[in-house]
């Protein structure tokens, strides 16, 4: 006995898969990469490091990047997904005030400040990202949704998916972030041991 795919399920496969493919292609903007690929060492070279925020599955892609730039382009990042940092400046300062707080407690001078987030409107980023600005950080976003939404209006560096699929733009950041990262490695497949 063979399995079968009803029609409802084989046209909602095929139209996600085009989405996907559409919405990758359309979204390649190989220049702005490579500005904050630049620009990533740039900050790198003068001694600073990268701070990485997100809500939900930006937070984890956020703990991801911070961890394979460390890790694999030996590069010094952090990302703050803590729930002891969120919760006690959240409760202190606020949640819309807690990012800014974060900022204001671990960022030094030269570092680059990165904000993942499908959106871009999150006011606890949006907030940071003001913070960061007046204190002259770099900034880089990574969005989706609307084009020109606040973070991608504010940033120094911004790579934006031109889709309000939630989980289609999740995906093409984690591309674009672990692309990044490789480009840093040099090569796509390597031992993560080295």
């Amino acid at each position: 006995m063979g399995f079968s795919v009803n029609k409802k399920d084989k046209l909602f496969i095929d139209d996600y898969w085009s989405r996907y493919q559409k919405h990758f292609f359309e979204s390649r903007d190989d220049e702005s990469i490579l500005k904050l690929r630049d620009s990533i060492k740039e900050t790198n070279s003068i001694g600073g490091k990268l701070i990485f925020f997100g809500n939900g599955a930006s937070a984890s892609l956020s703990s991801h990047a911070a961890t394979d730039f460390t890790k694999q382009a030996k590069i010094k990042a952090i990302a703050f997904n803590d729930h002891n940092i969120i919760t006690a400046l959240s409760n202190d300062y606020g949640y819309e005030n807690w990012v800014s707080k974060a900022i204001e407690y671990y960022a030094d001078k030269n570092d680059m400040v990165i904000f993942i987030s499908v959106s871009g409107e999150s006011i606890n980023l949006v907030n940071g990202l003001n913070y960061a600005l007046k204190n002259n950080l770099k900034i880089a976003s990574i969005t989706g949704s609307k084009k020109n939404n606040t973070l991608m209006k504010k940033s120094d560096y911004a790579l934006w998916v031109n889709s309000k699929a939630y989980n289609i733009v999740e995906s093409i950041h984690t591309i674009w972030v672990t692309l990044i990262i490789d480009l840093f490695v040099g090569h796509p497949e390597y031992s993560v041991q080295d």
